[in-house]
């Protein structure tokens, strides 16, 4: 059973370890949070007398697992719809989605919200962007409207919670997404910032197509935890990590600045370009490198004959000069000799 503390609170550690007897239990009578084995049977990933830690085990497992899954999903979903946008589909999604930004943005909302999930809204038009089927400036709208649209499972899992911290959460995140609309969106020049960047990443994806591991390793990986250490540095409360915080600041300030600094004014972004596409030749010829061996294994034996034919050839060739010559210097021979005998006759 749980057991209660004095200010009558439970803690998570008040249910380990799980109790399952043999004969199974109702949840109901034993208290919240427990997974009923009715009829002696647990469902998958559940032991009995299993810890805390055996508990987080079982949680990282299943969190690989569906995330295994949803790549799969997704990958599937993407080769399906590559083979199924051909002809007259092609024209109808291309009209279906030409319409008013703001419409367009009720749209990506109303289909996030049917299905629960932005991932799978802009991971379907995102292939349909590339096969041109949809332009980029009709998939902006759409994919601002999924961004609205998948906070609403937030908002209906706050509300069903108690306290107002989750409510508070939820909240935020529909307002972090509202805010960005608000931003980059009503006005012309703004709308164009997102647009042009994801033009020039495009851009850099298709000459080096490791480009697009880098970037999300970078900006989704290293710059957030780069960010979460500098700042729990502040949340020390020691003057040694201050200090050395403020300094990490000021030296990712400068770097950044230099770097802006570089790419600007130093040609760094012709020099990038040049970079990735040496890598992207140095990868495809070391791809291309075991076909073109075999390709010059096939192809050496007949060069070798081609070449003894040639060589065959060419002395032919010589010996039917030599002879074409000495044919012509005999006969210019014999006609010398014969204006000669014309000449001495009286």
């Amino acid at each position: 059973e749980i057991a209660e503390d004095e200010t009558n609170t439970l803690s998570c550690d008040n249910y380990y370890p799980v109790d399952c007897p043999d004969g199974g239990h109702n949840p109901c009578e034993k208290g919240p949070g427990l997974i009923g084995c009715t009829d002696g049977f647990c469902p998958a990933f559940f032991q009995n007398g299993a810890s805390k830690k055996d508990d987080m085990l079982s949680g990282g497992v299943c969190l690989f697992l569906s995330i295994v899954l949803v790549f799969f999903c997704l990958f599937g979903l993407v080769a399906i719809l590559a083979k199924l946008m051909i002809g007259a589909s092609t024209r109808i999604i291309y009209k279906a989605t030409d319409v008013n930004g703001y419409v367009a943005m009720l749209i990506g909302c109303a289909v996030t919200v049917l299905v629960q999930s932005s991932s799978i809204t802009t991971s379907t038009l995102t292939p349909l962007v590339g096969l041109e089927i949809i332009r980029l400036d009709q998939m902006y709208p759409l994919t601002l409207g999924a961004n609205v649209g998948t906070t609403v499972t937030g908002l209906m899992a706050a509300m069903v919670a108690t306290g107002v911290a989750a409510l508070q959460v939820a909240l935020a995140h529909l307002f972090f997404n509202i805010t960005g609309i608000l931003m980059f969106y009503p006005i012309p020049f703004t709308r164009r910032i997102p647009l042009n960047i994801a033009r020039k990443l495009g851009r850099c994806t298709r000459i080096w197509r490791g480009f697009a591991i880098v970037y999300i390793m970078v900006v989704f990986l290293c710059v957030p935890l780069l960010i979460l250490g500098v700042s729990m540095l502040f949340e020390q409360g020691k003057v040694g990590f201050t200090v050395l915080g403020s300094f990490f600041v000021i030296l990712f300030g400068a770097l950044f600045i230099y770097f802006l600094y570089w790419w600007r004014y130093k040609d760094g972004s012709t020099k990038t370009l040049r970079c990735m596409e040496r890598r992207q030749k140095r990868k495809t010829t070391m791809q291309h490198l075991p076909d073109d061996i075999k390709y010059l294994k096939t192809e050496v034996p007949r060069l070798v004959i081609a070449e003894d034919d040639i060589r065959t050839d060419i002395l032919n060739l010589m010996q039917v000069i030599e002879q074409t010559e000495r044919d012509r210097r005999s006969n210019d021979t014999s006609s010398s000799g014969h204006k000669l005998n014309i000449s001495e006759t009286p």
